[in-house]
């Protein structure tokens, strides 16, 4: 392996986390996969600074919301949207993919989060009519996609760790590009956004990190490295 990718993980590092057990595990998966050197370069989202995100060639904003800094999360996601660097959001990355967008896009100044601010205006992301803790489900990918393209197929099947969404009242407003939906439910409901804007910048509610403690490679993070190898040549 003569490259060398640098992949910048923001959340908060916890080993009871599930998915971010998986992403140490996927790590090595991806890298052999791609025959690059990968460094999965952890930022705690209290110390999330443009400074730090210099040199990275992929931002990945990973589960494990509430963040303890929401204004950390927004700043990396922010970096990548607009600097062109590839970008991957999963579970909590996808909930702050959207308030980030609507935020700084939309100008939505009081979009907010209902698990951090119930009593919120504009809550973008919102309880779902379902909860889906330590659950799985089948999920339609729209022809064409990054995620699709990913997958190779017009379907997966993915876990889950979360209880919020994005909220369906906000939906039309938020989705009519260059944000767009990507992958749903069987209900209709979105579960990733792509920017189609953007080199790669893809986000799922669900965590298909967690193929890696299976010992499976993880289509969409290979995707995403795939991208970033690009983007750091």
């Amino acid at each position: 392996m003569t490259a060398r990718v640098t992949l910048a993980l923001v959340g908060d590092r916890d080993e009871r986390i599930t998915a971010h057990r998986a992403i140490d595990t996927a790590l090595p998966l991806l890298s052999r996969a791609i025959d690059v050197a990968i460094e999965g370069r952890w930022l705690g989202t209290e110390t999330v600074t443009a400074a730090a995100l210099q040199g990275v060639d992929g931002v990945w904003c990973v589960p494990g919301s509430p963040y303890r800094s929401i204004d950390g999360a927004l700043c990396a996601i922010e970096h990548a949207r607009t600097r062109g660097v590839p970008f991957l959001g999963t579970c909590g990355g996808f909930q702050h993919a959207v308030i980030e967008y609507a935020r700084h896009v939309l100008h939505w100044t009081d979009a907010e989060h209902a698990e951090t601010a119930p009593d919120a205006a504009r809550p973008v992301i919102s309880l779902l009519a379902c909860a889906l803790v330590e659950a799985s489900e089948t999920v339609r990918l729209a022809a064409g996609s990054r995620i699709a393209r990913a997958y190779d197929a017009e379907q997966a099947h993915e876990g889950y760790h979360c209880r919020y969404g994005l909220n369906p009242a906000f939906g039309d407003a938020l989705l009519k590009g260059p944000l767009v939906a990507t992958a749903f439910d069987a209900g209709g409901d979105v579960r990733a956004i792509e920017h189609a804007d953007h080199p790669f910048f893809v986000a799922a509610l669900f965590q298909p990190e967690r193929a890696a403690l299976r010992g499976e490679v993880p289509p969409l993070p290979l995707a995403f490295a795939r991208a970033a190898l690009a983007s750091a040549r």
